[in-house]
């Protein structure tokens, strides 16, 4: 739970369409060394995680890029889900929601690439 849940604030709001031209924002921010690497994966806003639970902001489901030997064509593309509820109920103003966004797109960009959460922990972007 995060403080400001602990602590009984009411959650930011945002409807779903603006939440996900904000992600969609924060991704053209990437860098395109980040993005063009990308194959086969689509994002997708979601309002919660499928447990229902605020504490996931992020999930990619796929294939990592280091573990595609035998990935190939017809394959069903790799997600990176965004979570909204989630995002809103950590962040008060749209400034902190924007970083987190970003935080949470660079993670899970992580995961593709093949990095675990360790790693993405000590580069910061966890």
């Amino acid at each position: 739970m995060t403080d400001r849940a602990a602590a009984g604030d009411a959650a930011m709001q945002m409807d779903a369409e603006a939440f996900e031209r904000l992600v969609v924002d924060e991704l053209d921010r990437l860098p395109d060394d980040m993005v063009d690497g990308l194959d086969n994966v689509i994002f997708v806003v979601e309002d919660r995680p499928e447990d229902g639970s605020l504490d996931l902001l992020g999930l990619y489901d796929g294939l990592a890029l280091t573990e595609r030997d035998r990935y190939g064509m017809g394959d069903l593309p790799d997600r990176i889900m965004v979570y909204r509820e989630p995002h809103l109920a950590q962040c008060a103003t749209e400034e902190e929601l924007r970083d987190e966004v970003h935080t949470t797109l660079v993670h899970e960009i992580g995961h593709f690439y093949g990095i675990d959460d360790a790693r993405l922990h000590e580069l910061g972007w966890a």
